[in-house]
């Protein structure tokens, strides 16, 4: 593990990158589960790719104003190393020249946060962290900046159309219910309906990572998606989550089929297609594969006659399905049984003739 000193030296070079990502964005920790999560909106493209950064139980940190990515990389690193997040942020800013133009929020596992607005942002720019325990000047470069320290969560944002965005973030994740996930959600929208970016929007991203670290990150990652270009990203967010939470069901399922527990898998199965069927904008082809694969799971169940009607509803929302039957027997994900794979594949819904 590298120590504290080494990665400050590597922070030195913190005043390279200047990329003007203006925004909104919140980093926050659900105290239940454990999990961290970030989300973002801005208008600039593809703000996804520099602004969040997450780890499973290690933090969350989101980057913006004028923005050096080097403070998600480096941060986390601190983070990892056993520092909190206020000593972490402090630290990264302390070796930036440029920190008076930079905008940050930090929180690590333990759900302690820190949110730093340099005193050059554009205005409006300002941050608050949850349950506030401290403020402090911090000087750095040619003018500093204002860091805030508290608990749980943090919002932050700059180039606003007024200074109720973040105050309007607040309120909306202290009031919502619902998953972390959702809470964030909240909170961006209430920055839209405040006024948000003077410019408009175009680009936003949610991340959400477990608690602690299972060692397998692509098991770790629950919600990782992506706007990068939208007139409406918020929305496009929104079912981009929705749909994550629908996949995550069927990954559930299957894990459930693997460890033997049927009832378990039909429930998550089941869970998956009901977010697909109420969900705006999840396409038909989505809702077909996940009746399908909750067909399949059936059908090695031996409750083929529960499974017939879902592949006869997958087949009408997308006809290539049944074309796909035949050829799963090969791969050991159906039997290898002419008969029950014509069964299948003439399968029709009540009322259709074949």
């Amino acid at each position: 593990m590298k120590t504290l000193l080494s990665l400050l030296l590597i922070a030195a070079p913190l005043t390279a990158q200047l990329r003007p990502v203006s925004t909104f964005s919140i980093v926050a920790r659900d105290s239940a589960t454990g999990q961290i999560g970030v989300a973002v909106q801005s208008h600039w493209f593809a703000v996804g790719q520099i602004v969040p950064w997450a780890e499973a139980g290690v933090g969350g940190i989101a980057t913006q104003s004028f923005v050096d990515p080097a403070y998600g990389k480096l941060g986390l690193d601190l983070l990892r190393a056993g520092k909190s997040a206020p000593e972490a942020l402090r630290a990264l800013l302390h070796g930036d020249a440029s920190c008076q133009v930079r905008q940050v929020g930090m929180i690590d596992a333990k759900g302690d946060v820190a949110t730093f607005t340099g005193a050059r942002d554009i205005i409006a720019a300002g941050g608050i962290a949850g349950s506030q325990s401290g403020t402090a000047q911090v000087q750095c470069g040619s003018a500093g900046g204002v860091l805030l320290v508290g608990r749980d969560f943090a919002v932050q944002a700059n180039l606003m159309a007024n200074e109720t965005v973040w105050p309007a973030m607040e309120r909306a994740f202290t009031a919502a219910g619902g998953d972390l996930a959702e809470r964030m959600l909240a909170a961006l929208d209430a920055a839209q309906a405040a006024g948000g970016d003077i410019r408009g929007r175009q680009s936003a991203a949610l991340v959400v990572v477990n608690g602690t670290s299972t060692g397998r990150p692509w098991q770790d990652r629950l919600f990782d998606v992506r706007v990068d270009d939208h007139p409406e990203p918020l929305a496009e967010l929104r079912r981009l989550v929705a749909t994550q939470r629908a996949y995550n069901h069927m990954n559930a399922g299957d894990l459930a089929v693997e460890h033997g527990d049927a009832e378990a898998a039909l429930r998550e199965y089941a869970a998956a297609e009901r977010i697909a069927a109420t969900t705006p904008g999840i396409t038909a082809s989505r809702q077909a594969e996940m009746l399908y694969w909750h067909a399949v799971a059936l059908v090695n169940m031996k409750r083929v006659d529960e499974a017939l009607p879902l592949f006869a509803r997958a087949f009408e929302l997308q006809p290539g399905w049944r074309e796909l039957t035949p050829r799963l027997p090969r791969s050991g994900l159906l039997p290898d049984d002419p008969r029950l794979i014509e069964r299948i594949t003439t399968a029709r819904s009540a009322g259709k003739q074949p």
